[in-house]
């Protein structure tokens, strides 16, 4: 998501921050900004869009030459990509300026004080309450670091924050809580960022912090201490990567990247989805629960990817919220005279926010009186600012164009969504939301134990380079994962894959089966509706008495399908609805690797677009 760059040296700070940002533009993100200390002051420049917009304000409006200073490049989250919302953000005093990753759960309550003790905030986002917090500790204690550490020990979420304060011109403070963050370590020198690539021009020598950790930069070195002030383990590694493999964080794609990242982009997306009282809450809902609990039909619309997200979560919104759910294809929607009215509710989901497809459906609806929810994982962007409720997926940037990360926290959004509709509407109790919610957040634990296993898949993959075809199968929700997997080796692998509805392989794919044809079959749990499992393992059977070569994958457990697979992969047990948001992540190491053995551009597919701007 957002890029952080800190510096104190004996250079340019200016200079060597906006460097480091523009190292850091991969991650994508809608406005900039910078804070020096110079001549016992704080100066700050910051513009929505891109960096030369930031650029060009800096050859306008020079700041003063000094040695120490910050950089932002911000991802929005909570307020629009505006100039007020970039970062850094500074007291009502400028003595202190602070950059943010992450999300402040609690920064509502905090503003609210802030305020009441006659503070005011300028901004709308999360961040600014901390530049006020820092002041205020910091007038009563006059060190940052351990300013830093008490405002810490306020805060709810997950956060990397890097502070400077024109009383301390020679110093630099960083906080980390999950996002990441990584200090550079050079002669006189040093360095912070949430990724090496800002600073590997620089120096290779690096120190990972860990999590509840402060760091204070100086030239001469760093101190590290955990959020309590005790002194804390820290470990320092060399970065063997050149500039082009650090952006990458030393993976050959993006997407191998991408994927690496799924833990934490779901563990993201669930920041934030409930209040002190238990009640689950979405970014921005301009619908009145009076009205949603009116709806009598939920449209999914949506393309590619997302579709496929959004056949998943048909089943959990009509599981949960007992309304009748439609998924279309986008480009479809409005060319068959869909019959739509106020008491419609349409889901819009998109990666980018700009889908002209998808676009163009939300604005149909509208039209015929329905309202618009919209699932997307770019802030300010078309699709979010036309719909009546937005929420947000906090994947963070996708440079590949295949889409892995933010197909999985579609998902998260989907299901956060079918229960939100179900605590709305009266049919979901707030115990079972809430067991719900701790199934959802136990699944990035899975996620990271099912990369660490996936040697075997690759080996798989490789393997199959010289096949023409692959088919999937699955049922219940396991049938748009298989579409899913399909789709992904078509994209990458420029192969033919088809995906089916299991129970559909008898009215005439079954024709397709041949010797050694390798089929992918999703198992689910036989915890489960058990007669769901019972069935596709007579699909199983029945096509590896034809000859083919079975790719199955199932819950670790579950011995009936072991006599039948050729090749087994394993997941970890999980609920049936939320079994697509683990089971999908071996397809895309498949899909990744065959694609790598059949040398193939992995990050740029032939013919694709990440964004798809035309109809």
């Amino acid at each position: 998501m957002c890029g952080i760059v800190g510096y104190v040296g004996g250079q340019s700070a200016l200079d060597v921050v906006i460097a480091g940002l523009k190292r850091l533009e991969y991650r994508g993100y809608d406005s900039a900004g910078v804070a020096v200390l110079a001549d016992g002051g704080l100066a700050a420049a910051k513009k929505a869009g891109k960096l030369a917009n930031l650029e060009k304000e800096l050859a306008g409006r020079p700041l003063p030459s000094g040695s120490t200073g910050i950089g932002h490049t911000r991802w929005a989250t909570h307020g629009a990509p505006t100039d007020a919302n970039a970062h850094p953000h500074l007291d009502n005093a400028g003595r202190v300026a602070v950059v943010h990753n992450g999300i402040i759960e609690n920064f509502a309550q905090l503003r609210a004080e802030l305020t009441d003790r006659g503070h005011q905030l300028l901004s709308e986002t999360d961040t600014e309450v901390v530049s006020h917090l820092l002041a205020e500790e910091f007038s009563s204690r006059g060190d940052l670091a351990e300013a830093m550490r008490q405002v810490c020990g306020r805060l709810e979420g997950a956060f990397t924050l890097v502070a400077v304060h024109a009383d301390e011109p020679d110093v630099v403070v960083g906080a980390r809580r999950n996002s990441p963050l990584v200090v550079g370590v050079g002669d006189g020198e040093s360095f912070l960022a949430s990724d090496v690539a800002a600073f590997i021009a620089h120096t290779r020598e690096a120190i990972e912090l860990g999590q509840d950790q402060v760091v204070e930069l100086r030239r001469d070195g760093v101190t590290v201490t955990n959020f309590d002030g005790s002194p804390a383990d820290v470990r320092e590694y060399h970065v063997d990567w050149d500039a082009s493999a650090a952006e990458k964080g030393g993976y050959d794609y993006f997407m191998l990247k991408e994927i690496a990242e799924q833990p934490k982009a779901v563990a993201d997306t669930l920041l934030g989805r409930i209040d002190g009282s238990g009640t689950l809450l979405l970014d921005e809902v301009r619908i009145p629960p009076s009205e949603l609990r009116e709806v009598n039909k939920i449209v999914i619309v949506a393309c590619g990817t997302a579709f496929h997200a959004g056949m998943i979560a048909k089943y959990a919104i009509e599981h949960w919220t007992r309304v009748p759910c439609e998924t279309e294809l986008a480009s479809e929607f409005r060319y068959r005279d869909p019959i739509l009215d106020h008491r419609t509710l349409v889901i819009a989901i998109s990666q980018s926010g700009e889908t002209m497809d998808t676009l163009m459906a939300l604005r149909h609806a509208r039209e015929q009186g329905a309202r618009v929810l919209a699932i997307c994982n770019t802030n300010g962007s078309t699709i979010p600012r036309e719909s009546d409720a937005v929420l947000y997926t906090h994947a963070g940037p996708e440079v590949a164009v295949a889409s892995t990360k933010a197909f999985l926290t579609q998902l998260v959004a989907c299901y956060l969504v079918a229960l939100y509709l179900g605590q709305v509407r009266g049919t979901k109790w707030g115990d079972e939301i809430h067991s719900v919610i701790q199934e959802l957040s136990a699944i990035s634990v899975q996620v990271e134990q099912v990369l660490g296993t996936m040697e075997p898949v690759r080996e798989l993959a490789r393997s199959l380079a010289d096949k023409n075809t692959v088919l999937f199968l699955g049922r219940h929700v396991g049938f748009p994962v298989a579409l899913e997997g399909a789709l992904k080796l078509k994209e990458l692998a420029y192969m033919h894959a088809e995906g089916f509805a299991a129970g559909e392989l008898k009215h005439g794919p079954i024709a397709l089966i041949e010797e050694d044809l390798p089929v992918v079959v999703v198992v689910p749990s036989p915890r489960g509706r058990s007669v769901l499992h019972d069935k596709i393992v007579s699909n199983i059977q029945e096509i590896r008495a034809r000859g083919a070569r079975t790719i199955v994958i199932a819950e670790d457990g579950d011995e009936t399908v072991v006599p039948y697979a050729d090749h087994l992969i394993r997941i970890p047990p999980t609920p049936t609805l939320l079994q697509p948001l683990v089971a999908t992540v071996p397809l895309q190491v498949f899909a990744c690797e065959l694609a790598t053995a059949r040398g193939n551009e992995v990050d740029q597919p032939r013919n694709l677009a990440k964004s798809v701007t035309v109809e």
